[in-house]
């Protein structure tokens, strides 16, 4: 009906903001400030893959913390618009996840490194809305995460992978894909997961019923079979006492006198900790109380005391490791013959001193040595409290005679900060390790999340190489993880213990050992290849929106009657 010379509105035609009819509510809001919704959007995002990690047990949230994401930056206007979300997203990841790097020096270096690695998740937004038309989209904003995942574990100063999707799964359906593909293959899985979870959402918001059950269908299928190929790979993995022949192992928690970065001011209560508690064992095995164990294993830093220096050191070490009639393998500051400083492992072998020894070969930087110190000492008055250590060389083995008779064992060493690192226990396995530990201190990083999250990396490298895998911490949490993930014992925090354990060597190599970095290497090349032929596609053809696209390769054009806002 027209009244005088205006005409009523048709149903389906208002504002040419909205293509549609004037919204008013929450659903009104939402189209009016479509950047606000994303911005929260990312920050659900963010938080959800960071309450997907350890000591929480919820890994399931990853997968949806990635397609969050992907829905928000996929339905960005630009690039930029798409870098902004992801950097947002990754600072609400990693700043509740890292809180453990500031605890004694101070807010600036936690958020310094927070915003540094945020840095890589905004790179994956804007990938990810780069490669978003192309057909098979989900798979290669997947692969985009690989990629990012990569760069920051590489760059800068030799990169910083923690926080990678598969440290988060070390309780989930996804941790057997570690035996195959690795870590990197662990987080590849979680986020293809995730983007999946976009397609499908986006499926079920297309209205065109004729595709719509079909597509659910498909995408729906999709999804459940990533993470049930992990449950039906567990029954791959090796049994706890499956192997070749066991030995005891046992690790002291000594505890230290204090928390903080003055954690081992009383350097020599740290090593007498670690004495008395070996002794207390020691005296157990006598009473048969406790098993006689093959090797021993102290913590990182348990003698910062050289013992290759200092004659008291060397004389109460060798008399403990005489007193349990094994070998014990002692983390040690040594200061070498040019006056360096490495961070190492000694296998001392009783009364007979020192054998095989490991140097810690991925050193930390800004808290074993301060690269650019002259630059960064401007920014903290905590700089130059920064080591000068210097990286070691090797392959990652030492050898210890266990005390039941045998052979040498192989046992592959990654010290604390390394086991973030693919490369250090990929070393290790080809040069024959039968059996993994990670000697560490968590002292410096008091009563926070780090130990948790840093023993799911451990539990993640058991699978990854069929290792049974020992963590002997300072002040907790030491553990014992079987090759197929599982914690067998812990200890609790900030309180002397050991635990023993008889553990299978293995000799046996996984799929992920052998293929090593290679499939991360295939991903990353792959997705790079997609970037640069989208790109040259954007130059010889106007951009295209994926503003309703619902099809995994679906593309819609920007509306013209639309005014893109600003990003």
């Amino acid at each position: 009906m027209v009244s005088g010379s205006a005409r009523e509105p048709r149903a389906g035609v208002g504002d040419a903001a909205t293509g549609g009819p004037e919204r008013t509510g929450l659903r009104g809001w939402v189209a009016g400030h479509p950047v606000w919704w994303r911005v929260g959007g990312a920050v659900i995002a963010g938080l959800l893959i960071y309450a997907s990690f350890p000591p929480r047990t919820c890994w399931y949230l990853a997968p949806f913390g990635i397609g969050v994401l992907t829905l928000v930056v996929r339905g960005s206007r630009r690039l930029r618009g798409g870098f902004g979300y992801g950097l947002v997203a990754g600072l609400a990841f990693f700043v509740p996840l890292l809180p453990w790097t500031g605890i004694y020096v101070g807010p600036v270096p936690w958020l310094a490194l927070s915003a540094a690695c945020a840095v890589y998740v905004g790179l994956f937004g804007l990938l990810a809305r780069l490669v978003g038309t192309v057909p098979g989209w989900p798979l290669w904003i997947a692969a985009m995460w690989t990629l990012t995942e990569w760069g920051r574990s590489s760059f800068p100063f030799g990169g910083f992978p923690w926080g990678r999707l598969a440290f988060g799964q070390g309780d989930g359906w996804y941790l057997p894909l570690a035996a195959v593909a690795g870590a990197p293959g662990v987080s590849f899985a979680v986020a293809f997961t995730g983007t999946l979870l976009a397609a499908l959402a986006l499926r079920a918001a297309d209205h065109r019923k004729p595709r719509w059950l079909p597509g659910i269908i498909t995408v729906a299928t999709a999804v459940a079979i990533i993470p049930c190929t992990g449950v039906i790979l567990r029954t791959a993995l090796p049994a706890p006492d499956d192997g070749d022949r066991p030995i005891t192992v046992a690790a002291i928690q000594g505890s230290v006198p204090r928390l903080g970065l003055d954690f081992n001011a009383q350097r020599r209560a740290v090593l007498d900790n670690h004495v008395r508690r070996t002794e207390e064992l020691a005296r157990a095995v006598a009473a048969g109380q406790a098993r006689q164990p093959d090797v021993v294993i102290w913590p990182e830093n348990s003698s910062d005391i050289d013992p290759l220096r200092n004659a008291d050191a060397a004389r109460e070490i060798g008399a403990v490791s005489a007193a349990i009639h094994a070998p014990i393998l002692v983390g040690a500051v040594l200061v070498n013959s040019d006056d360096t400083t490495t961070n190492s492992v000694l296998v001392w072998n009783g009364l007979a001193g020192p054998g095989e020894r490991h140097d810690k070969r991925i050193i930390q930087p800004f808290g074993e040595y301060l690269p650019m110190r002259g630059f960064f000492r401007h920014f903290s008055e905590y700089a130059d409290r920064a080591g000068y250590f210097v990286p070691g060389h090797g392959d990652g083995v030492v050898h210890a005679h266990p005390a039941g008779g045998g052979p040498p064992v192989a046992i592959g060493v990654a010290t604390c900060y390394e086991v973030a690192f693919d490369r250090a226990f990929e070393d290790s396995l080809r040069a024959g390790a039968q059996l993994l530990t990670v000697p560490t201190n968590n002292a410096t990083f008091g009563d926070t999340e780090m130990t948790y999250q840093q023993l799911a990396m451990s539990r993640v490298r058991a699978v990854e190489h069929g290792r049974a895998l020992v963590v002997a911490a300072t002040s907790g949490v030491s553990a014992i993880v079987t090759a197929d993930g599982a914690v067998a014992e812990q200890t609790p925090k900030f309180v002397p213990a050991a635990l023993e354990a008889t553990l299978p060597l293995r000799t046996a190599t996984t799929p992920a050992t052998l293929l090593g970095p290679l499939p991360e290497r295939v991903l990353c090349i792959l997705a790079a290849a997609v970037v640069v032929a989208v790109a040259i596609r954007r130059r010889i053809s106007p951009p295209e929106h994926p503003v309703d696209a619902g099809a995994l390769g679906g593309r819609v054009r920007r509306r013209s009657a639309a005014p893109a806002p600003a990003e």
